[in-house]
């Protein structure tokens, strides 16, 4: 027998071990080729009378297996590819591909002979279905790292390796609800109590200790083989059960919305596999593992939130031809809540920060920022004090921009004003080194105008954080005209160390996230104005998938802070923000009313002393009469409509002008900036794969003809759904690499 992934050896006990080591890879994943070997090993364990039982661990000191391999899947291509132009043919061939690890974990399961795990490091989504696959399961007890878990949903998938009907009769469906449908991990000590995990031990010991338990059980099977096996909390048509689906259908609407269908499908894998043996069960499962896999929702997910996170994270923006650069000293301009924010993500990362404000006083209280962070995980355990104490330490709050000397990067966090940025650039520049990046942390503010008051613009950018920055994984770097490669590279390798997902875009007012941002609120209002229900049209705005309505983000903006952008902006048009009915609504709400929005307390929104919206003023009404109390479903997916096709019509002409130049920038950037319907896979793949361009833009042209102008579809959109493109073809990885 030859296998590649694993390593597989017989002691002289005959105990065979499959040590799972996929070469020249840190972490173990399923790939194909893992697949197969698995596949070979359970039919020599059957087979060979000399191997009395098999145990199963890892080679990685980094866990045991994090996975099947995504890449392999193609970002969510589709299932069954490569079986011609039958449709039969390619749903059979998708099957078979789906079921192939769960007949193998099946064959391995039922080899009658005994099978145990030894899980020295974390095992998720196909590893923990490996696991639990096994007789016997041993975790280790002194790896603090160590997580069991089903992670699929998370990425819009759903289990695929006998994970939605193992799991379920190990703890029940109800305990299992939370692991399959949300994803959540688990300790070894949450997994050791509720029988995911029988033994936990010491690492060292853990294949010692199964080999022991291999020939000491030499009958070992599944639970669920045996005839008297009773299903905890019930089967699903039992009262007790039925209950548990009952409620758990309808809390998943009230979650999902039914935008997700990986998890509609786990649900009902869940249901109709506990109602049958196991072998009909995990046939259940493949088939709506392949039904989930053909959805745009999994295929956008999985390329998106998986793949191109992960691109992402390792730089695929940066550009080529740069050392990296190692940034080790760091300054904030400004200690408000967002400098605050910067100075403590640098220091997690261990660069040393100087914090600077007008006042030594005011510099303090933004570390104090941070001491309120760190105390906080240091009582929760998940810091230890000395480290905690050695994060302080590499932040230095001052008012003397003497201390900036020697610093490789400066991000100023002061107010959105041009003439305080203008000075203490001007200040800071006097004392840093000719290389230094010397960064702007503006939202609206163009780069290339701010770039005017440096003596190198140049080495000048922007480097737009999201609030708050310790839990905002995104940072959205700008361009300026001048800003060269080499200050770009500098910068990624900044927020790459700070351990932020950086996207790259172009200079433009509001530039790419703030712009298209904007578009989600001013549309709810535009409702409002129109006269359908405010509750209306903040429900169908998180129907839509965003994560907040657009009237509770228009208070979370400040209401005052829309209205100031608002008749600045008008100004270019020579008209007054008034004579827009939306414009007249936020004056009306703002000034008429004193209602500025959450950090008031009231604005569309009355809230209570934990800053919660308790309720929609009920005065709105007498601004604007409600013309539309009902919203039947046809309305419904109309408003939605106009809610995501709004935002991806900004997202098109950026793409147009040149702000933005990558999908999978704007894809992700949706995601993480604003919350942009995360089933969708982001903007560019809404539009890619739910939509269809052409469909979009005869839609965009319909809804242009019935609301305005703002829907019309530009050249842009035109010519690709003329030459039958995508997002991703036109401006994917592989057409930057073409064009290289």
């Amino acid at each position: 027998m030859q296998v590649e992934a694993f390593r597989f050896e017989v002691d002289a006990d005959g105990v065979a071990t499959a040590t799972f080591d996929v070469p020249g890879r840190s972490m173990n994943t399923l790939t194909a080729r893992a697949v197969a070997d698995l596949g070979a090993i359970a039919k020599e364990v059957a087979s060979n009378p000399a191997i009395k039982g098999l145990v199963i661990t890892s080679g990685k000191s980094s866990g045991f297996c994090a996975g099947a391999d995504l890449g392999e899947l193609g970002g969510g291509g589709s299932a069954g590819e490569g079986a011609g132009g039958d449709p039969e043919a390619r749903l059979r061939a998708a099957f078979n591909g789906a079921y192939a690890l769960n007949g193998i974990l099946r064959a391995l399961e039922t080899c009658g002979k005994p099978v145990a795990a030894a899980v020295n490091g974390l095992a998720l989504g196909g590893g923990l279905e490996v696991v639990l696959a096994c007789h016997y399961r041993l975790a280790a007890n002194d790896n603090p790292r160590l997580q069991l878990g089903l992670p699929e949903a998370k990425v819009g998938l759903m289990p695929g390796g006998g994970g939605t009907q193992r799991l379920p009769r190990i703890m029940g469906a109800q305990a299992a609800a939370p692991f399959l449908l949300q994803g959540e991990s688990m300790t070894p000590d949450q997994a050791r109590s509720s029988g995911v995990i029988h033994e936990l031990a010491p690492a060292a010991e853990l294949t010692a200790r199964a080999k022991a338990w291999v020939l000491a059980n030499p009958s070992a099977k599944a639970p669920w083989d045996d005839p008297k096996f009773k299903l905890p909390g019930g089967t699903p048509n039992s009262q007790t059960g039925s209950q548990v689906f009952t409620f758990g259908s309808a809390m998943l609407a009230k979650q999902t919305w039914g935008n997700y269908p990986a998890q509609k499908h786990i649900l009902s894998a869940v249901y109709e596999g506990l109602c049958v043996p196991m072998d009909a069960a995990l046939r259940i499962e493949s088939r709506y593992f392949v039904k989930t896999l053909s959805t745009p929702e999994a295929k956008g997910m999985i390329r998106s939130l998986f793949l191109s996170m992960q691109e992402l994270g390792k730089g695929a923006s940066r550009p080529g031809g740069y050392p990296t650069y190692d940034v080790r000293k760091a300054v904030v301009i400004g200690a408000g809540l967002m400098g605050a924010g910067i100075a403590y993500v640098q220091a997690k990362a261990g660069i040393e920060t100087v914090l600077i404000d007008t006042t030594e006083e005011a510099a303090e209280k933004g570390k104090a920022y941070s001491r309120r962070i760190v105390e906080k995980d240091v009582s929760r355990g998940k810091m230890s004090k000395e480290k905690g104490e050695a994060l302080l330490a590499l932040i230095r709050p001052t008012a003397d921009y003497s201390l900036a000397a020697g610093a490789d990067i400066v991000v100023e966090a002061v107010f959105e004003n041009p003439a305080i940025k203008a000075e203490v650039t001007a200040k800071v520049e006097a004392v840093i080194g000719a290389g230094a990046v010397m960064g702007s942390n503006t939202s609206t503010l163009p780069i290339t105008g701010l770039a005017g008051a440096s003596v190198r613009p140049e080495n000048f950018i922007g480097i737009h954080f999201f609030s708050p920055v310790e839990r905002m994984g995104l940072v959205e770097i700008i361009r300026g005209e001048k800003t060269s490669e080499e200050t770009l590279a500098k910068t990624m390798d900044y927020v790459l160390k700070i351990r932020k997902t950086p996207i790259a875009v172009n200079d433009f007012r509001g530039f790419y996230t703030s712009r298209v941002f904007g578009t989600y609120p001013t549309e709810g209002l535009t409702m409002v104005a129109e006269g359908i229900a405010p509750a209306i049209v903040e429900n169908v705005g998180r129907m839509s998938g965003m994560p907040m309505g657009p009237l509770e983000v228009s208070d979370s903006v400040g209401i005052d802070t829309m209205l100031k952008i608002g008749r600045e902006s008008a100004k270019v048009t020579a008209r007054s923000y008034e004579q827009d009915p939306v414009g007249d609504l936020v004056a009306w709400i703002a000034e008429a009313q004193g209602r500025v929005g959450r950090k008031a307390g009231k604005g569309f929104y009355d809230y209570n002393e934990q800053g919660k919206p308790s309720r929609l003023y009920p005065d709105i009404g007498r601004k604007v009469p409600v013309k539309v109390a009902e919203c039947p479903p046809e309305m419904k997916a109309e408003l939605v409509r106009r809610f995501l096709f709004r935002q991806c019509v900004e997202v098109a002409r950026c793409f147009e002008e040149g702000v933005i130049t990558d999908a999978r920038d704007a894809d992700v950037g949706s995601i993480l900036a604003w919350g942009f319907a995360p089933y969708s896979g982001g903007v560019c793949s809404y539009m890619d794969l739910k939509i269809g361009i052409p469909t979009f833009v005869a839609e965009c042209d319909r809804m242009a003809e019935l609301y305005g102008e703002r829907f019309r579809p530009n050249a842009l959109l035109r010519d690709m759904a003329a030459k039958g493109e995508t997002f991703y073809s036109r401006f994917g990885p592989k057409a930057a690499k073409a064009a290289a």
